[in-house]
């Protein structure tokens, strides 16, 4: 994890119908080399939605029994190209690994972790929701231009576009009946 750092120059590209075709790679790739332990994958994040555009990095969920027992999974995962760049046990075990061919990032989540819900339903609502696809993708586009002009990271361009994204999620999870609105 040495030398791991937050990307600048932030790109925000238009659809690319390969994006798909780019995670069943990695996805066989990850099961072939995780077998069983490979509970669940998901292509979650801009690339997943059709018609939205995205930062050319494939985000994947995947879910294991226990993040905390990385024998069981990184050294497979190295093997097959991918590092280890953030280790944050405090936030639901969460793990994050790079691969640079294709560009991926690997979430490690294990089965009990609400953000694997929580990434599925944004990107379900947003394959459903044309106006909330738009919407984020404006906003996409412009905290990439604000954050490049700015000389920012990554984390800050995220952090340009937090407000949009959490009102996103609201609606989303008021349609899914997980909250209720506001009487």
């Amino acid at each position: 994890m040495a030398g791991a750092t937050p990307t600048t120059g932030i790109e925000v590209a238009d659809p690319d119908p390969s994006w798909p075709l780019r995670y069943e790679d990695l996805a066989g790739r990850i099961r072939n080399a995780l077998s069983w332990r490979a509970l669940q994958l998901e292509h979650v994040g801009s690339t997943s939605v059709p018609g939205l555009a995205a930062k050319p990095v494939i985000d994947i969920d995947l879910t294991v029994a226990d993040p905390e027992r990385e024998r069981d999974y990184i050294p497979a995962l190295e093997a097959i190209g991918f590092q280890l760049v953030i280790r944050e046990p405090w936030w639901h075990g969460h793990r994050a690994l790079r691969h640079t061919e294709p560009l991926c990032n690997l979430h490690v989540f294990g089965f009990d972790s609400p953000e694997l819900v929580r990434h599925r339903i944004f990107r379900d609502w947003l394959r459903g929701n044309a106006e909330e696809r738009d919407r984020y993708a404006a906003a996409k586009h412009q905290a990439a231009t604000e954050a490049n002009a700015a000389g920012e990271h990554v984390m800050q361009y995220n952090a340009r576009k937090q407000q949009v994204v959490r009102e996103i999620y609201h609606r989303a999870f008021i349609a899914s009946g997980l909250l209720e609105t506001s009487p």
